[in-house]
């Protein structure tokens, strides 16, 4: 997946879809081998992607305050971004929490993905100096009750660049062996605006990074 310093998304164009809120089932889809010598595609996706319930609930603010009469009141309201967390038989066991807004840039639907909570950092100062927050983004499709979700892959997005397909400010990475985009977040969607819809440019149907996630019923799934 290509990451970025900023986020892909402008605040007009974030958007509340309820439907993408529950429990879901996830399936890998493969791409295509670009050739027969690379029938054997490289693992994307590790065991907790896989094996994980994907929990999408829509972020809710409580916020303490004092009434004029000085009592204690609890403010709820919801925000414009969802939490997407990967769960086991225990929600409260999940170790991977993930910011999710959604966004719509002409007529598609994306989500932007940054990590919101990292439980292996939280009690280590020097990890949290050290941890940086990107984001990633996947082009959302929902079909009849599934979620199709592709990820913008990083090799994409360099032989985007490479071929002069897209101008785009990044850095490579050397540790990582990887790009980081950064651009700004209005660059971005301008990216998205010029080419996001063409095939030619991005093809999302064939992207490293794809799944589809399937709904599962919620009073299963706490049975098991």
């Amino acid at each position: 997946m290509i990451c970025s310093l900023n986020p892909f998304f402008l605040e007009k164009n974030v958007t509340i879809v309820p439907e993408i809120e529950g429990n879901w089932l996830a399936k890998t889809i493969k791409p295509k081998p670009a050739s027969e010598k690379e029938k054997d595609e490289p693992k994307v996706w590790e065991l907790a992607d896989t094996i994980s319930v994907w929990q999408i609930k829509r972020f809710i603010s409580e916020e303490k305050m004092k009434t004029k009469s000085g009592k204690d009141s609890t403010v709820i309201k919801p925000l414009n971004f969802y939490v997407a967390s990967l769960v086991g038989n225990n929600p409260d066991s999940a170790q991977y929490h993930f910011q999710l807004t959604l966004f719509r840039v002409n007529g598609a639907l994306y989500g932007d993905f940054s990590p919101k909570e990292v439980k292996v950092i939280s009690n280590s100062r020097m990890a949290r100096e050290n941890y940086l927050t990107v984001h990633t983004l996947a082009r959302i499709q929902i079909q009849d009750g599934q979620l199709f979700v592709s990820w913008l892959g990083n090799e994409y997005m360099r032989e985007m660049i490479e071929k002069k397909r897209v101008r785009i400010q990044y850095r490579y990475v050397q540790g990582a062996g990887r790009l980081l985009l950064t651009a700004s977040s209005n660059d971005l969607t301008d990216m998205l605006d010029r080419y996001a819809h063409q095939k030619r440019f991005i093809d999302w149907e064939n992207q490293p990074a794809m799944m589809k996630l399937t709904r599962i019923n919620e009073q299963s799934h706490e049975k098991n």
